[in-house]
C-alpha cells in the first residue's frame, strides 16, 4: 500500500462517503419508483441490457446504437453487472458510487497540496454538498457522472507522476462521452502551462483531440448514420443556424449575435448559481485550473437551451473537479481558513438546501401517486419480453426487451404485443385526451384484448 496512489486512513472519510452513497442511491431509486424517470434512463437501461444479452444494442427508445449516442463505450463494462442480475438499479448504484467516490481523490489532492486532514475533510464535504452532485444523480442516469472521479484521478495521477493511473483515468473519461475529449485536451493545456507536467499534458492533448475526431468522424457516423451526427445537437444553439457552415458564417459575420447571447441575463443567472456555493474560495489567482473547464463552460454559455444553464441537469458536471481544485489552491495558501470551517460548511449547506432538488419529493415527484399501485399491477402482467408500447414514464420500467417505445403511429398499433397506457398520468409526450382517444380505438381493435383496467390504467395484449 506504500506505493499506492491512495491509501485511506481517515475514519471521517470512511463514514462520510458511505453516507453520501446511501443518500444518492435512495434518492434516485425513490424517484424512479414514483414513476418520474423517462427516456434517458430507458435508453441507457435498454442498451446495457441488450449488451449483457449479447444482442445488438440498438435502442428502440432513441433509435440509435449505444455507440451512436456520444460514443459512450463505458456502457459495455457496465453491462457485466447486468450479467449478474439484469436490473436498472445497477445504473443508480454506479452513478451514486461515481459521484460519491469523487471525494476520495479530492481528499488526496487536498493533502497533496499541503492541507491538513481536517481541511481536506472540509473540501470533501463542500464537494459532496455542491448542489449539482445531488441533482445530477437524481436526474435518471448519464455516463458523465463516471467522468467526475476520473477527472479528479487524472489530476492526482499527474501530480504524483503515476503514468498508468493517469492514462487509465483519461481512457475512462473519454469513454463516458465524446465531448469530454475537449475537457481532456483543455486539461492537458493546464498540465503543460501550470503543472509543468509536459508528458502528461501532451498525452491529454493528443488523446483528447484524437478521440474527438475518431468519435465524431468514425464511430458515431458508422453506428448511427446521418441521424446520429453531431448536427442533431445544433437545436441547442438554434440562433447559430441549422448546420456548421451556417454557424461559421454567423460567427464571422454577426459577432454581435454571439456576444448578446453570451452576455444575457440567463447566463448571468447560470454563472451566479454555478459559483455562489463556493464563492468564498474563488479568487482569480487560484482559478488557473479552470482552464480545463472552459470547453464545458463555453458550450453551456453559447447554448440557448435552458437545460444547459442550471444546476439541475448534468451538463455542468465536468466543471466541478476544477472548481474544487481552485478551492484547494486557495485554502492551501490561506491556512487560517480552518478557523472558519463551520461557517464554510454552513454556507455549503445553505446552498445545498436552496438549490438541491430534494424538495421535489414533497411535491413534483408525488404527482403519480393516485394510481401508482394500478400502474405497478399492470406492469407485473407484462410477462414476456415481447414488444411494448407505453408512456414515457413507464418505459424505464419495462426496457429489458428489444422493442419498446412511447412514440406511436396510429396505423402501427398491431406491431406491439403489449400496449400499456396510464391515461390519468400520461407523462410528457402526449396529453390525457390523446391517450383517451388511443384507448377508445384500442378497445375496438379485434387483434387486441383488454387484459387489465383499473384507475385509468389500461393494458392491452395481442390475441
Amino acid at each position: 500500500m506504500k506505493n499506492s496512489i491512495i491509501n485511506i486512513k481517515n475514519n471521517k472519510l470512511l463514514v462520510i462517503i458511505p453516507i453520501s452513497i446511501l443518500i444518492l442511491l435512495i434518492s434516485s431509486i425513490a424517484r424512479h419508483e414514483l414513476f418520474n424517470s423517462g427516456g434517458d434512463l430507458a435508453f441507457f437501461d435498454q442498451c446495457v441490457y441488450l449488451i449483457s444479452q449479447g444482442k445488438n444494442p440498438i435502442s428502440s427508445v432513441l433509435g440509435f446504437h449505444a455507440l451512436a449516442d456520444h460514443a459512450a463505450w463505458i456502457l459495455y463494462p457496465i453491462a457485466l453487472l447486468y450479467k449478474i442480475y439484469p436490473t436498472v438499479y445497477w445504473l443508480f448504484l454506479v452513478q451514486s458510487l461515481s459521484l460519491s467516490l469523487g471525494a476520495i481523490p479530492a481528499y488526496f489532492l487536498s493533502i497533496n497540496a499541503g492541507l491538513k486532514e481536517s481541511q481536506a475533510i472540509v473540501i470533501v464535504v463542500i464537494y459532496l454538498l455542491y448542489p449539482l452532485i445531488y441533482n445530477a444523480n437524481l436526474l435518471e442516469f448519464h455516463p458523465d457522472t463516471i467522468a467526475v472521479p476520473a477527472l479528479f484521478m487524472a489530476i492526482l495521477s499527474a501530480r504524483k507522476q503515476k503514468i498508468v493511473w493517469f492514462c487509465a483515468s483519461v481512457i475512462v473519461i473519454l469513454g463516458c462521452k465524446a465531448v469530454l475529449s475537449l475537457t481532456v485536451a483543455a486539461m492537458g493545456v493546464g498540465l503543460l502551462l501550470f503543472e509543468k507536467r509536459q508528458l502528461y499534458g501532451i498525452i491529454a492533448i493528443a488523446t483528447g483531440i484524437a478521440w474527438f475526431l475518431i468519435a465524431n468522424k468514425i464511430i458515431i457516423p458508422f453506428f448511427g448514420h446521418d441521424a446520429a451526427l453531431i448536427n442533431r445537437h445544433l437545436y441547442r444553439y438554434s440562433y447559430l443556424g441549422n448546420s456548421f457552415s451556417e454557424t461559421l458564417k454567423i460567427i464571422l459575420l454577426q459577432p454581435k449575435l454571439i456576444f448578446s447571447n453570451i452576455f444575457s441575463l440567463i447566463n448571468l443567472e447560470y454563472l451566479f448559481y454555478l459559483f455562489v456555493p463556493v464563492i468564498w474560495g474563488l479568487r482569480p489567482k487560484y482559478m488557473i485550473y479552470m482552464i480545463a473547464a472552459i470547453p464545458c463552460l463555453a458550450l453551456n454559455l453559447l447554448a440557448d437551451h435552458p437545460s444547459q444553464k442550471n444546476l439541475i441537469w448534468h451538463y455542468s458536471l465536468p466543471i466541478i473537479p476544477f472548481l474544487t481544485l481552485s478551492l484547494i489552491a486557495y485554502v492551501a495558501t490561506h491556512q487560517n481558513l480552518i478557523k472558519r470551517k463551520k461557517a464554510i460548511i454552513l454556507w455549503s449547506l445553505f446552498w445545498f438546501f436552496a438549490l438541491g432538488k430534494f424538495g421535489f419529493f414533497a411535491g413534483k415527484y408525488l404527482k403519480n401517486l393516485d394510481n401508482l399501485q394500478a400502474t405497478k399491477e399492470a406492469i407485473s402482467l407484462v410477462k414476456t419480453q415481447n414488444s411494448v408500447l407505453t408512456t414515457d414514464i413507464i418505459v424505464p420500467h419495462l426496457a429489458h426487451r428489444e422493442l419498446i417505445t412511447f412514440k406511436y403511429n396510429i396505423n402501427e398499433l398491431n406491431n406491439f404485443h403489449y400496449i400499456l397506457i396510464n391515461v390519468r398520468n400520461p407523462g410528457l409526450v402526449a396529453s390525457k385526451a390523446d391517450y383517451n382517444n388511443l384507448v377508445n380505438q384500442l378497445k375496438t381493435n379485434s387483434e387486441l384484448k383488454l387484459k387489465f383496467q383499473k384507475d385509468d390504467v389500461y393494458l392491452f395484449e395481442k390475441r
